[in-house]
């Protein structure tokens, strides 16, 4: 297991020529509410958990004309809100330019952060540029942050960004990966990050993809969900009495018992799929269009802003298309017979493919591991084919069923029961 610096990947160019559909279907007419786009694929951080491998500029990153036009492009679309992210969007020089941009069209606009060089004067520059509010990215105490981040001081420097914000008065949050070195820390990582005074955080489970990938050391086990969810269930319970909002990502949870508790924000009170091509929009550097910003590339871009209007690439994109079907033909593994197959169509679709190379089964449920531990079984992951080392790229694994081991599963069944404590092993 490789523990030096990782290497940038060389991105490749934009993918062309990809083929839409002769006409848009009633069903296509959707509006994405919420876009994520990597203004660059450049970074000044080379993270051990990095999906996108980001470091290196991808070699055709749109101009500046070109962005503001796709700017004008979201705006007729019916994009509502915008998150600015890299690489880090702070080291394109016209990123403040991009943002003034998206909020003098009306879309509400923020940024998401590694914060090694968030000065005070970049802090000012996305203030004047309208940015509602700038997420900053922290996995960890000091320590397992500075080696997430491949980088010693890494942790002083977010630091430091939150203070440049709360100095500015700018609203501020955090974002976080809940991974298998850190998750023992989150509750103490939580205390630390009050005095910043941040209105939110987001918390999601580290995805096999991209560098992430190359250490398995940074997976969690699917059968780990059921120490994961009663951590996510007390986060919240705490959140609340800080005011801050806890926001579990799309790759949490999955109709276990803390699902209502944890999507109090969804009409229904619980998860209702991938929103990809639905909701939500990715976009990459050089203008290839997702429809989520996580996707793994070479799979899920549609089209490209260069060829084709960014409506007719949203409406027209076979691979765009998949969650305005109804999907549950293409469920496999326990996805296929679960009780909640038709309202979660296996969940995160990001999460799932990466391991497998096709979406329809997601292990990492809470639902599903409960079930699973009533019988004395588990589920793991274990890589059988390394990823190539490209942006956005990930290996294979194959999903082992076993039976608990017996010094772990009474202390499984009184974790799942009490919602406290660790399960160890």
């Amino acid at each position: 297991m490789s523990k030096g610096l990782p290497i940038a990947a060389q991105p490749r160019p934009a993918r062309l020529h990809l083929p839409l559909a002769s006409e848009a279907r009633a069903r296509d007419r959707v509006r994405p509410e919420y876009a994520v786009w990597e203004i660059t694929l450049r970074c000044d951080l080379a993270c051990r958990h990095c999906g996108s491998r980001a470091g290196r500029a991808r070699p055709d990153e749109l101009s500046t004309e070109e962005a503001l036009d796709l700017v004008a492009q979201m705006a007729e679309l019916g994009v509502e809100e915008a998150t600015i992210i890299g690489g880090e969007a702070y080291l394109r020089e016209d990123w403040h330019q991009i943002a003034a941009a998206m909020t003098a069209a009306g879309i509400g606009t923020s940024m998401t952060t590694g914060g090694r060089a968030l000065t005070a004067e970049r802090v000012a520059l996305a203030k004047q540029a309208g940015i509602e509010t700038v997420s900053v990215s922290v996995d960890g105490l000091a320590e397992t942050h500075d080696y997430l981040r491949a980088l010693k001081g890494s942790h002083a420097a977010t630091m430091q960004a939150l203070e440049h914000l709360q100095a500015a008065e700018l609203p501020r949050s955090v974002n976080t990966q809940l991974c298998g070195i850190n998750l023992r820390e989150i509750e103490a990582l939580l205390e630390t990050l009050v005095r910043f005074e941040i209105h939110s955080w987001q918390i999601q489970i580290t995805v096999a993809m991209g560098r992430a990938a190359d250490h398995p050391e940074l997976l969690l086990q699917p059968w780990q969900m059921i120490e994961l969810m009663p951590l996510v269930a007390r986060l919240d319970r705490r959140c609340k009495q800080l005011g801050i909002r806890l926001w579990p990502a799309s790759n949490i949870g999955y109709f276990g018992p803390y699902e209502a508790l944890l999507r109090h924000d969804h009409a229904d009170g619980h998860q209702t799929g991938c929103e990809a091509g639905v909701r939500a929009l990715g976009i990459e550097a050089n203008g290839d269009i997702k429809g989520c910003p996580s996707l793994p590339s070479a799979d899920y871009v549609g089209g490209n802003v260069r060829e084709h209007r960014l409506r007719d690439i949203w409406e027209r994109a076979d691979r765009l298309r998949f969650n305005r079907e109804q999907r549950v033909e293409e469920l496999w593994g326990r996805c296929a017979d679960c009780y909640y197959a038709t309202t979660c169509k296996s969940g995160c679709t990001w999460t799932g493919h990466v391991l497998f190379g096709r979406r329809g089964n997601n292990p990492y449920c809470h639902h599903r591991a409960l079930e699973l531990l009533r019988a004395g079984r588990r589920e793991r992951v274990e890589l059988v084919e390394a990823p190539p080392g490209l942006p956005f790229d990930h290996g294979e694994y194959r999903l082992i069923e076993e039976d608990w081991p017996a010094d772990l599963l009474e202390r499984a069944r009184a974790v799942a029961d009490s919602g406290e404590g660790w399960i160890g092993g």
